[in-house]
């Protein structure tokens, strides 16, 4: 994003997922959208109003080197709905989703020294009064992980941190991940990565089982980046565990091709003069 936005870099296409919506501002001319639809983790839908006007407004932004923007999509099929959802007035939201953050439950553990990270977030959780235009986010995975971190000799705010970081507690291998490394966190203050995983071991999966296996360890590979960004002296080999992972994604994606899931096509368009350009693809 950085060298796509440098008027002097060669770059004039950016690729991105929907994650271009969230608050990038960059010199984008065009938006096109390589698809209308999105996984959200349950089910392949319709991009919702919000998000469509969130990642076509990122072309001509104010301030920007092109104040006006266009966007379309790759394939005419998308045209209505792009159209519809731009011309859509967006929902007003009703409610908004909160979590307690360190600061939080530090100050209401003073009120319970005695109590476990777990004892503390349940005891707020239960207690904690909100206006009818707020709820708290689901905690169960958060809880699920204080139970396990409270068997460790770690300070309060280490145990928060592990808490919120992106692991399935319900995948075993990606569970069993997050546990060693807060154990070893907890004995002796380094992680070294080659300690629960060896480099050069990847390959294809021939089955459905080894491609949930490979999955699981991307999973686990991913959180040891999470976590290196906020224990970096702690978690050093940031570098090798991203590499590992974008080869994961490598072999889960030749897994996908051989059984004949394919890449959406992409139609031939036109050639128009020479401006910044994003492409969304699908997340």
């Amino acid at each position: 994003a950085t060298r796509f936005n440098d008027a002097s870099s060669e770059f004039d296409v950016l690729v991105a997922s929907d994650a271009i919506g969230m608050g990038l501002n960059l010199n984008i001319s065009r938006i096109i959208f390589s698809t209308m639809k999105k996984f959200d983790g349950v089910e392949l839908r319709d991009l919702t109003v919000p998000e469509v006007k969130q990642i076509a407004g990122r072309a001509g932004r104010y301030g920007s080197k092109f104040p006006v923007g266009e966007v379309t999509c790759l394939d005419s099929e998308d045209l209505p709905l792009l159209h519809k959802s731009l011309l859509e007035p967006s929902p007003m939201l009703e409610s908004a989703g909160l979590f307690p953050n360190f600061d939080l439950i530090y100050m209401y553990s003073r009120l319970h020294p005695d109590s476990s990270l777990y004892g503390i977030l349940e005891h707020f959780l239960e207690n904690a009064k909100l206006s009818e235009n707020y709820f708290f986010a689901n905690c169960e995975e958060v809880l699920k992980v204080a139970t396990v971190i409270d068997q460790l000799p770690l300070r309060l705010h280490e145990k928060y941190l592990f808490c919120i970081s992106p692991v399935d507690m319900n995948d075993d291998i990606s569970s069993q991940g997050l546990t060693q490394f807060a154990t070893n966190y907890s004995k002796k203050g380094i992680v070294q990565l080659r300690e629960i995983f060896t480099p050069g071991t990847l390959q294809v999966p021939k089955t459905q089982a080894a491609l949930r296996e490979l999955e699981s360890i991307h999973k686990v590979l991913d959180l040891y980046v999470w976590l290196s960004f906020r224990l970096e002296e702690s978690f050093p080999d940031r570098e090798l565990a991203a590499s590992q992972k974008a080869i994961c994604s490598m072999l889960i994606e030749e897994f996908l091709e051989r059984l004949g899931w394919q890449k959406p096509r992409v139609k031939k368009v036109t050639p128009r003069p020479k401006l910044n350009s994003a492409v969304v693809s699908r997340c």
